[in-house]
């Protein structure tokens, strides 16, 4: 059975029910792992928030430090056009409000971090990782400016995405998100530019952002978190 639920609270649910945890984070955690691994990069995900220890625990790993985005560019950060440019096969501390903070929460489950432009390479990795047990799907969401949830649907179309390279029996939720995927596919551009997240990136520059999310099924590397770090899963 696969499983779909949302944000923080969805994973915890699912943490020790599933084999393997599939957090999807669209724009722009997801798509910022897939350009950084494509460039041999590992990353560290570390919460948001903290400037001053995010430094200190780069400094720790040796790692370059993701800024806060800011318009202009000019330093790597959570926008994944930003990363175009890291150097080969260096390390990346990636603080992250929402796709990191879920990473982070996953304890000993097995975890892939994806988006839509790995969505089969995900679904490949997580069927080797949970080896005939049950997986679960958590789109990340972003959030509202009192902490709670606020459900995204760049992040529901990228689970469906993912869950339509699977044949497993899926749950309500997660059957519905593979339909609306797949129904939606021939937009997914647009829906992506114009969607609430989508708009809000756009409106502070960084529409390449957009561009580099709603790109479909261009990369072979599943993010997998193993001691504290992403690397591509191993192409079983």
């Amino acid at each position: 059975m696969i499983r779909l639920e949302w944000g923080l609270a969805g994973l915890e649910a699912l943490r020790d029910e599933v084999a393997v945890l599939i957090v999807v984070d669209v724009l722009s955690f997801g798509t910022a792992l897939d350009v950084a691994l494509a460039r041999g990069v590992t990353v560290y995900p570390h919460p948001h928030g903290d400037e001053v220890a995010a430094a200190e625990r780069a400094k720790e790993l040796g790692a370059l430090l993701a800024r806060p985005r800011r318009a202009g560019g000019g330093q790597w950060s959570l926008s994944p056009a930003s990363l175009a440019s890291l150097p080969e096969g260096s390390s990346l501390l990636l603080p992250s409000p929402n796709g990191a903070r879920l990473s982070l929460a996953a304890g000993a489950t097995p975890l892939l971090a994806g988006c839509l432009r790995n969505a089969a390479a995900i679904a490949h990795a997580a069927r080797q990782l949970a080896g005939g047990g049950a997986i679960g799907l958590v789109p990340a969401g972003e959030r509202w400016p009192d902490g709670s949830l606020r459900p995204a649907v760049e992040d529901w179309l990228g689970a469906g995405a993912i869950l339509s390279q699977l044949d497993d029996p899926l749950s309500p939720e997660a059957e519905l998100a593979r339909d609306g995927f797949q129904a939606a596919a021939p937009a997914i551009g647009r829906l992506l530019e114009d969607c609430v997240s989508g708009q809000e990136l756009i409106g502070r520059g960084f529409g390449a952002d957009v561009a580099l999310a709603a790109a479909l099924e261009v990369s072979t590397a599943a993010p997998w978190l193993q001691h504290g770090a992403f690397r591509p899963a191993p192409n079983w």
